[in-house]
């Protein structure tokens, strides 16, 4: 018997993205879930290969080597070994399962690493949360570290975790039989899985929990301090290990992966690793001359000559006061501006056209 397209129990191309893959088992999930289909074996079943499928083809490194295989056909049909060929408990025995992958090189070792036959299961680790965080553009900048609230999944206070009422009683599960997992065949392979009916405990209380109504989790809120960066630029992203959903009592947490979305400053911009901004001055200062005290990214002021003649528009550089990256440092680019009056005084005008007619300007 060939065992079941993984691709195809989601319904998906092999060439989907994982949103495409995730998005796919969150609707077949929920649409086949044991809560959702109360003594139902074949949605029960179904939902089984769903998870199967998913716990794959969700996993980069599994995906990879699952891809590996089905291209050179192990899905499609095992080799059995021949009656007596090796004694049970020889190199490359699989047990009862009848599977030889001793003449397949390499693949024995893939198909351990994707069913984890052969090594001690792993604990499963969380879910991956995703953040979308705000920065203020001096932040960005020059690094430092900003609050951020993740809605996340805990376990229960009421029941720490059980699923039972305080109190209440426990039997063994009808299901798994006390095990806390069920098996299901793949083309001649066992995988073993939590049971939906326990919930991987092993036991079903008498009385639900009241306050999460059996699941032994709820949904919170927590708080982390992210450290961003000097020179993040928006859409930077940074993983945390550790930081995102937890599995459950005893299991390790998923990573959290923050994405970084930089706010504009009203008088700071970045280009590169220099830092413009824009300094107003009148006509008179451009004209003449002066001295502007302009403030740096760090805050600290800088003196800086303007001299006679200058027109709009004109750069002038405060060396080393940029962004720093790599052993390379921007500078501070301070583009004049200037300032028209928009009105005069009759003084003012008469002094204006003064200086036009000496200056060969005309009015």
């Amino acid at each position: 018997m060939a065992a079941k397209d993984f691709y195809q129990v989601l319904g998906v191309p092999d060439s989907a993205s994982q949103d495409e893959i995730k998005k796919a088992y969150r609707k077949l999930a929920k649409q086949y879930h044991p809560d959702a289909n109360p003594n139902n074996a074949s949605a029960a079943e179904r939902f089984k290969e769903i998870s199967e499928a998913h716990s794959v083809l969700s996993d980069a490194d599994k995906r990879k080597q699952y891809d590996q295989m089905r291209r050179l056909g192990a899905f499609e049909g095992m080799p059995r070994r021949p009656p007596g060929a090796r004694p049970a408990g020889a190199p490359g025995d699989l047990g009862s399962e009848g599977f030889d992958f001793g003449d397949f090189g390499g693949l024995g070792d893939i198909f351990s690493s994707i069913f984890g036959r052969g090594r001690r299961e792993e604990q499963p680790r969380g879910d991956v949360l995703e953040a979308v965080v705000e920065v203020p553009f001096r932040v960005a900048m020059l690094g430092g570290k900003v609050p951020v609230t993740l809605p996340v999944t805990e376990p229960c206070p009421t029941c720490a975790g059980s699923g039972g009422a305080p109190g209440a009683t426990w039997s063994t599960c009808p299901e798994c039989n006390g095990r806390g997992t069920i098996s299901f065949g793949q083309g001649g392979f066992a995988v073993n899985r939590p049971c939906p009916q326990c919930r991987g405990r092993g036991k079903i209380p008498s009385q639900p929990c009241p306050t999460c109504r059996g699941a032994g989790e709820v949904r919170t809120e927590r708080r982390v301090m992210i450290t961003v960066p000097p020179a993040t630029e928006t859409g930077s992203r940074v993983r945390l290990r550790g930081q995102g959903q937890p599995a459950g009592p005893g299991s390790p947490s998923g990573d959290l992966i923050v994405t970084f979305q930089v706010q504009p400053d009203r008088f700071f911009r970045r280009e590169g690793l220099d830092i413009l901004c824009d300094v107003p001055i009148n006509v008179a200062q451009a004209t003449l001359g002066t001295r502007l005290r302009v403030r740096t990214l760090d805050g600290k002021k800088v003196m800086l000559r303007i001299p006679a003649g200058t027109q709009p528009g004109r750069k002038f550089r405060i060396k080393g006061q940029g962004l720093e990256r790599n052993g390379r440092k921007g500078d501070q680019l301070v583009v004049v501006q200037v300032s028209i009056p928009s009105e005069l005084t009759a003084e003012q005008q008469e002094l204006f056209r003064k200086f036009a007619d000496q200056s060969g300007l005309q009015h």
